[in-house]
């Protein structure tokens, strides 16, 4: 796999700047592979994503920034430049649904996620069996509805000792605490069904088909204090009909989750996620 470091950059919209940025990477005879921009009229910020190939520099990353860092500070930007040697560290947290966490797995094990899976963490013992074949750690922590802080206080614990760069909630039925959404901001994703609000509580499907849905969907987005109400990352959808039961509508739902989530998860440690207050740019 080829060596990239990744650029990707916030700031107040003005002209020059992506000249200014080219004409820096090519006086250090960096060759730009992947360029993405955007202009939000509405806000006047821009946004920006360039993948260089590391070779063609020959300085590190350290060196990279620094060296950038005068460009960063004349036109007020909130940047990052990552180094894709360095792999993310995913924890996954899940309940007692399998198929959105068997899903990462098997993409993870093929390839198709850039990242190391530094353990599973879940509410149940249910999914210990699949993490374990992956050969990946499992954390067991019950949560007590009625000490949940507790709980939640082991769960840290977990994701800090993994070295968590990012926390996926594959279909974990739990809600985090304010504290986590406000520690890990910007690094929790999660996955649910599309129809929040309208059909909240048990079986939303069930109820979607009581009130004869024509489309079903699922909502990738990062976590927030607000319940389901953060930036969000990625959508789809299925049509549905009036032949189809609510056994039909589950199942097209959980495919639509799982390859929402993948993708939302994938884009996220690709560095193509951008968030701007609560929505997100996505150079996807």
């Amino acid at each position: 796999m080829s060596h990239y470091y990744r650029l990707v950059v916030s700031c107040p919209d003005q002209v020059g700047i992506v000249a200014r940025v080219s004409s820096f990477i090519a006086q250090q005879g960096g060759s730009i592979t992947e360029a993405s921009q955007h202009s939000d009229l509405q806000t006047g910020r821009f946004f920006m994503r360039y993948e260089i190939l590391a070779d063609s520099l020959g300085m590190s990353a350290e060196t990279l920034r620094s060296a950038f860092e005068p460009i960063a500070q004349e036109f007020s930007m909130q940047w990052s430049l990552v180094d894709t040697q360095k792999r993310r560290r995913v924890v996954l947290m899940v309940s007692r649904e399998s198929h959105c966490l068997v899903d990462l797995l098997y993409r993870w094990q093929a390839g198709e996620l850039d990242c190391d899976i530094a353990g599973v963490i879940s509410n149940h013992e249910d999914m210990r069996s699949i993490a374990e074949w992956y050969g990946i750690p499992y954390h067991h922590v019950p949560v007590d509805p009625n000490n949940k802080e507790a709980s939640f206080a082991q769960v840290k614990e977990h994701i800090d000792h993994a070295r968590a760069d990012c926390i996926v909630l594959a279909r974990y039925m739990q809600i985090l605490p304010p504290s986590l959404c406000e520690r890990y901001a910007g690094q929790v994703i999660n996955i649910h069904h599309s129809f929040l609000p309208s059909f909240a509580g048990a079986k939303p499907y069930h109820q979607a088909y009581e009130r004869g849905v024509k489309l079903i969907g699922a909502t990738c987005h990062y976590v927030t204090e607000e319940l389901d109400a953060g930036p969000i990352i990625e959508q789809d959808i299925h049509r549905v009909s009036h032949c189809h039961t609510p056994t039909d509508l589950v199942r097209f739902g959980r495919d639509v989750e799982k390859a929402v989530l993948a993708r939302g998860l994938r884009w996220h440690l690709e560095d193509r996620v951008l968030i701007h207050g609560n929505k997100t740019v996505v150079f996807s």
